[in-house]
């Protein structure tokens, strides 16, 4: 349990680091196509595999409005009878864009860091640990990682594609860890969000831990640790 939230700010950063550095590059690209960027950007992973079930993509949007009338009106996303949803052949062209282009921008920051760090070199052996934590943890993970993972992975891709792709589907383990703990203590996504540190705050991220702690175990503890330390030594 204390593993599982150690690992989370280490993951968030690196991943988090490679999206925000992707950025310009893709609002470019989306310019030039007349679209913003929108749910199909966040959720690429996932959707560029399979569509996505009405449920998953409500719980992935929990903490927004959940309005994609944008999407809809750019010709983005399209939505079947069931309500699960669906790129459009646009939708699909920006989708892999983001994937690229996250790769790219990770690629270039890992690439930059101090001569006595692995950076690039260490990148395949990390897509490899964090691949078999996203299929441990189909046994635990809920909608949202359900529908994120296997992720896309085109049969080119490098190390970076595989490693940044794969830790954007499993971000959703936890968050789905998270949100099944808050609801299980009778609480909506504003009052969580609203909720202050306290016991209450404590019981909640700790019942997260809980939740999320089982994809791991795939790993030995030395595996943890090369997976925490490999991640931590990455620039982002």
């Amino acid at each position: 349990m204390r593993y599982a939230r150690r690992i989370r700010p280490v993951i968030d950063r690196v991943y988090v680091g490679a999206r925000w550095a992707a950025r310009p590059r893709m609002e470019a690209f989306y310019a030039e196509r007349g679209a913003d960027l929108g749910t199909e950007n966040s959720f690429y992973s996932g959707l560029l595999a399979r569509p996505m079930p009405a449920d998953a993509l409500a719980d992935g949007l929990v903490y927004t409005d959940g309005d994609l009338s944008r999407e809809l009106a750019q010709g983005v996303l399209k939505v079947d009878a069931e309500g699960t949803w669906h790129l459009t052949e646009l939708g699909r062209e920006l989708a892999l864009h983001a994937q690229r282009a996250t790769a790219e921008a990770a690629e270039d920051l890992w690439s930059s860091g101090p001569s006595m760090l692995p950076g690039l070199a260490s990148v395949p052996r990390l897509a490899e640990l964090v691949g078999r934590v996203l299929a441990h943890g189909l046994a635990t993970g809920g909608p949202a990682f359900r529908a994120m993972t296997p992720p896309y992975e085109p049969d080119d891709a490098s190390p970076a594609m595989l490693l940044t792709t794969r830790l954007g589907s499993l971000r959703h383990h936890r968050a789905d860890a998270h949100r099944a703990a808050w609801r299980a203590a009778g609480l909506t996504a504003a009052q969580i969000r609203a909720l202050p540190d306290g016991p209450e705050r404590a019981a909640i991220e700790a019942e997260t831990d809980r939740r999320d702690a089982p994809a791991y175990a795939v790993l030995s503890e030395d595996e943890r640790w090369e997976l925490l330390a490999g991640l931590g030594a990455l620039p982002a």
